[in-house]
């Protein structure tokens, strides 16, 4: 059996500026509206479908595994918006990022409260 993750829904309270921001600083491309929800392809094959939610939106957590030099554009962006990042994702570590599994990683907020992180090593990938 063949199992791969296709799409996931992210709450926002503005789908358009949620999406054009993680586009923006992931270096990709707002899709065009699909029924209610702003798409933000991965170029793994998964979509985030941004949806407006009208209540509380509960933080969630999305990682993006990235090459180091993608690493290096996206770390440059995020300073360049002036974004506070994390070494940790408990918030604990600021403006500092991480050396896990011999790789680099940092997290961030978007606008919804949302965890966001870039890693260039899996987890458990040693190192």
């Amino acid at each position: 059996m063949t199992v791969q993750l296709n799409h996931t829904i992210v709450a926002a309270r503005d789908k358009k500026e949620s999406a054009r921001f993680l586009a923006d600083i992931l270096g990709l491309e707002v899709s065009p509206q699909y029924g209610p929800f702003i798409p933000v392809e991965i170029p793994n094959g998964v979509t985030l479908h941004y949806l407006d939610s009208p209540g509380a939106i509960t933080p969630q957590h999305y990682a993006f595994l990235v090459s180091e030099d993608d690493f290096d554009s996206i770390f440059g962006r995020i300073r360049e918006a002036g974004l506070t990042y994390w070494a940790d994702p408990y918030h604990r570590r600021p403006g500092e990022i991480n050396r896990n599994d011999g790789g680099r990683g940092t997290y961030f907020d978007d606008p919804n409260g949302h965890n966001l992180e870039i890693l260039t090593r899996p987890y458990g990938s040693g190192g």
